[in-house]
């Protein structure tokens, strides 16, 4: 095994690391403890350089945004660098679109990889020129099996494969073949190249993988210059040997691979990153397959890769999530070595802990009822005042108007309330959220339908405090906006996707999509302040939940709000039964 690396490395130690820096690949773990080990033994010249390798055949999803916070927290902690590189091998099935869509998305966590932008593509000649090496040694040949013959060849666990009648072919011969191959002599499909290892081991992936195939298409960095492209498992190692990495981090699907990796990089002779697997990120109601996400997209059940409901950074960024939420969430998943699953109710915690801190408080009617005060004078505004955020005083208040015509909550009225239900009834009184007092006196009612369409309340002009001043108490609040300056929005509430918690326990998948996963509400009134809100700003709708403006269809004066997360934070109260439990 060679230690040797580029060059151009050579003189690229890494920096001290930062004692007390704020640890953003989270806390001490497995991989910490190998990278300090190895700071102490001085290997890589006390250099730590990782990387983020995606493959730009979709958009990224949470469970990437964890490679992405371990190796850029490692990087930044240990005084190191960090690359992203894009595995762009397979012409057929990436895209323009979808580089961009992962760099917005890694800018957006809130990384930067500096220079230290690559790609596959970039080294596709020295790739060539290196499996030429391994034909020449003897150790790769091209074969002309189809690719279903090559896996009927191939074995299985418990037997061993079959040699290919193409496996001895004389070193001229591979030669020149590979040379046909790439000069487009030879259609899709009728010639790879492979290397030349066990058909008998244990590990599949060392039974003569492929390493090229012949594929006509044009590339989206390199156009039709190429007609053979290295597979992911050829080109993957020997891109990291070439960046100089020092720690190749990857999830454990990838631990079956690392005797192929170190295998290609052993007989070329070139400098040997050190591969550590770590468990991936997996969440319940999810799925995370990339194939999967992507057969949601193209069959229309959901609206893009970027759908609030699909677990896409792009997704949750347009649902309202904050990345401070997404990096907090991470952290405390930490990096462990064996898959597992993740309650989403943790992710949604972490994004209300942000967004109580952060979001303004709006009051949003998401089903009005008409309420008139009628002992409000008539054409009277008044201005009251509104606390933006209780939990940051620097956020200030803002002015909302009160007139005579109001509207609450359908919800928060019952002609027959239950013992429980202390909202607004018939001959009940109220406190309407920095407002006054009032009382329901009479019941409109649709003469056709018999359905409640407005209330007649009166109001105590001296409760205007929030108090009476008799020192009676209410014990219902109400959230309300005055009609004539309410503006219409539709609001859109999102639910899990899947109603199993393991969707890939079903044959398929799609069978366990959540009918109820989306509700639109089209006649919402809310504040007129919120009229123009930017794309992405985030409020608390009172007693509704946390919202963001969409950016696909929000307009000016026809806003669209997404529902990021409800106020219940079913994890807090596991932590609190779990805190309970062990007496803390």
């Amino acid at each position: 095994m060679s230690n040797n690396r580029p060059e151009s490395e050579k003189s690229q130690s890494g920096g001290e690391r930062r004692e007390g820096a704020e640890r953003t690949g989270g806390a001490s773990n497995f991989i910490r403890e190998i990278i300090d080990e190895d700071l102490k033994n001085k290997k890589n010249d006390g250099r730590v350089h990782t990387r983020f390798p995606p493959e730009p055949n979709g958009y990224l999803h949470i469970g990437h945004a964890k490679a992405i916070c371990l190796n850029y927290g490692i990087a930044e902690d240990y005084g190191g660098r960090y690359n992203l590189r894009f595995d762009d091998t397979n012409p057929i099935k990436e895209e323009a679109e979808f580089v961009q869509s992962i760099i917005e998305d890694i800018k957006w966590l809130g990384y930067d990889w500096e220079d230290r932008l690559y790609y596959a593509s970039d080294y596709f000649e020295q790739l060539y020129q290196w499996a030429v090496k391994l034909i020449k040694d003897g150790k790769a040949y091209v074969d002309d099996l189809s690719a279903d013959q090559i896996r009927e060849h191939r074995g299985t666990l418990t037997k061993p494969g079959k040699e290919s009648p193409f496996r001895n072919r004389s070193v001229d011969e591979n030669l020149d073949l590979f040379e046909r191959m790439k000069s487009g002599e030879f259609p899709d499909g009728s010639r790879v190249l492979r290397a030349k290892i066990d058909m008998a081991s244990g590990n599949l992936n060392m039974r003569d993988p492929v390493m090229y195939r012949v594929l006509h298409a044009a590339h989206h960095r390199t156009g039709t210059e190429w007609c053979i492209y290295p597979m992911y498992d050829w080109a993957h190692g020997q891109s990291d040997s070439i960046e100089g990495i020092t720690h190749s981090l990857c999830s454990l699907e990838f631990e079956d691979h690392r005797p192929l990796y170190d295998w290609y990089l052993d007989q070329l002779g070139v400098y040997h990153p050190q591969q550590i697997e770590f468990a991936r990120l997996n969440l319940t109601n999810t799925v995370m397959s990339k194939r999967k996400l992507r057969a949601l997209v193209e069959e229309g059940h959901v609206d893009g890769w970027d759908d609030p409901r699909m677990p896409t950074l792009s997704g949750l960024r347009r649902r309202g999530y904050s990345p401070k939420s997404i990096r907090t969430f991470l952290d405390r998943v930490g990096v462990a070595k064996r898959d597992s699953v993740v309650d989403i109710a943790l992710l949604e915690h972490c994004l209300r802990e942000d967004l109580n801190k952060t979001a303004p408080r709006v009051m949003a009617v998401l089903r009005p009822l008409k309420v008139v005060i009628e002992n409000y004078p008539e054409g009277q505004v008044e201005q009251l005042e509104a606390i933006n955020n209780p939990e940051d005083a620097s956020m200030g208040t803002r002015q909302i108007s009160f007139s005579r015509e109001i509207y609450i909550e359908r919800e928060d009225f019952r002609e027959e309330p239950s013992k429980k239900f202390f909202r607004l009834a018939p001959g009940r009184e109220v406190r309407l959220k920095h407002a006054y007092f009032i009382k329901c006196e009479k019941v409109i009612k649709d003469d056709k339908t018999g359905d409640v369409i407005e209330l007649r309340c009166t109001y105590d002009p001296g409760t205007k405090s929030g108090e009476a001043q008799d020192g009676r108490r209410v014990k219902g609040t109400l959230h309300w906006v005055s009609s004539a300056h309410a503006v219409p929005a539709e609001v859109r509430i999102y639910n899990s996707l899947f109603t199993r918690e393991d969707p890939e326990e079903d044959e398929d998948f799609r069978q366990s999509l959540n009918p109820d996963s989306l509700e639109i509400i089209s006649d919402c009134m809310i504040e007129p302040g919120l009229a123009t809100a930017e794309h992405g700003t985030c409020y608390q709708f009172l007693r509704h939940g946390y919202f963001s403006v969409d950016t696909k269809h929000s307009k000016p004066q026809k806003p669209v709000f997404n529902r990021a997360v409800s106020l219940r934070d079913t994890w807090a109260k596991i932590e609190k039964a779990e805190r309970k439990k062990v007496g803390q």
